[in-house]
């Protein structure tokens, strides 16, 4: 018997479909066994990359968060796949997928380190059954002068989520995942930017998020976590996979999360089955401002370290199949396949594949860079900094961006 060994997210929806996936496998193989472990995304990119999982033999499949490729292209830590695609490639290759699903995994030279297996992006999810409500309706009308609409902008956000917000009943206008753990905390402050026509970095790649329309972002996102009073008293300890958890406990009237998480509402123990919809990010309200999302995405890799590159990569190309990828999504992952977004089963239980390849047209991404790891950490601290009080928003824009300056040009 042959083990293959896999490390991944910890994430129920993951759980539930490398499982029916590794079990079908073996019925295509039987003489193969498989062991999988997991882990937080911190804790995952501490593990294999900063301390070499990767090479240490005792992995030889890895769930990758396109965020660390860079890093471990220059660490030699996944194997390319460039021979086996060319070999055996996966079904429809390349015109299965995307092109925005296929560009982060490749190295400047074309090489390939990675399938795609669960997308983002991020979206706007709202309750339907709340915004269509009659009373609803009225009584915002009432109160507001204007008619109750899904928010189109974050002024319209901040209005709509003060409306909903109703402790007593167990209501928040917002689920927002607001944990210090470099991931929805980063990458909120990112659409809080770029959604207001701001951007990380010049073309030279100098700190240009310490603006006047970076302080606009980060106080917002600050006061959404703290002054406004739209979300739970718990949100700093959600990450992105208990925001959603509690979004499907029908704790919120509104999230903005991966798109995956609409799976999370629409599957039990949810009380929020068919209730809730997806759409676009709301804009900036200055002149500037556009909805913008954000293309970060999971793939499948080999180990540098692996014992069995050969089998591993069967289990890669048999994962990457339309059936395979319709489980993940099915499992209450997002997968990333055409087929799997055009399938009418999977739209009618999911409704945002009705709108992921629209997402996908002119989607921003984070900057494909070695440092990028190092990056974050500056932006997590940043964020946290100003939410807890520890520094003002202006000062912590300011720290960061001579912490980025340093480790890019130095």
């Amino acid at each position: 018997m042959t083990t293959l060994s896999i490390k991944y997210r910890s994430f129920d929806g993951f759980e539930r479909a490398l499982n029916a996936q590794m079990a079908h496998f073996q019925q295509l193989h039987p003489d193969v066994t498989f062991v999988s472990s997991h882990a937080g995304p911190e804790e995952l990119y501490a593990e294999m990359v900063e301390h070499g999982g990767v090479h240490s033999g005792d992995y030889d499949i890895m769930l990758v968060l396109t965020d660390w490729l860079p890093d471990l292209q220059r660490r030699n830590g996944l194997r390319a796949l460039n021979h086996y695609v060319h070999a055996h490639p996966p079904a429809d290759w390349p015109h299965g997928w995307s092109d925005s699903l296929l560009q982060l995994q490749r190295d400047h030279d074309g090489s390939i380190y990675g399938l795609p297996y669960h997308d983002g992006p991020e979206m706007f999810h709202y309750r339907a059954d709340l915004f269509e409500n009659p009373a609803e309706q009225q009584l915002f009308s009432q109160r507001y002068g204007r008619p109750l609409r899904v928010p189109q902008t974050w002024n319209e956000f901040h209005e709509v989520a003060q409306f909903f917000t109703r402790p007593d009943h167990g209501l928040y206008g917002a689920v927002i995942a607001g944990l210090n753990d470099g991931h929805n905390n980063v990458y909120d402050f990112f659409i809080h930017l770029w959604s207001r026509g701001g951007t990380l970095f010049d073309a030279q790649l100098n700190p240009a998020f310490n603006n006047e329309i970076g302080v606009d972002a980060l106080q917002f996102y600050v006061d959404s976590l703290t002054s406004m009073a739209i979300t739970s008293p718990k949100a700093c300890t959600y990450d992105s996979v208990a925001a959603g958890v509690a979004y499907a406990a029908g704790e919120g009237a509104m999230m903005l999360n991966w798109a995956g998480f609409m799976s999370v509402a629409q599957l039990p123990p949810s009380k929020i089955i068919n209730k809730t919809r997806c759409t676009t990010i709301p804009r900036g309200d200055n002149v500037s401002g556009r909805h913008a999302s954000l293309n970060v995405y999971w793939v499948l890799g080999i180990c540098a370290g692996s014992k069995h590159p050969d089998l591993a990569y069967a289990f890669l190309r048999e994962t990457a199949s339309p059936a395979m990828d319709k489980i993940t999504s099915i499992s209450g992952g997002s997968g990333v396949r055409k087929s799997t977004w055009n399938d009418p089963e999977i739209q009618a239980q999911f409704q945002y594949y009705e709108v992921m390849e629209q997402v996908h047209t002119g989607i921003d991404t984070l900057p494909a860079l070695p440092e990028y790891p190092a990056l974050n950490e500056v932006f997590s601290r940043m964020t946290w900094a100003a939410v807890s009080g520890q520094k003002s928003v202006r000062q912590a824009l300011n720290d960061a961006a001579n912490e980025c300056q340093r480790i890019l040009h130095t």
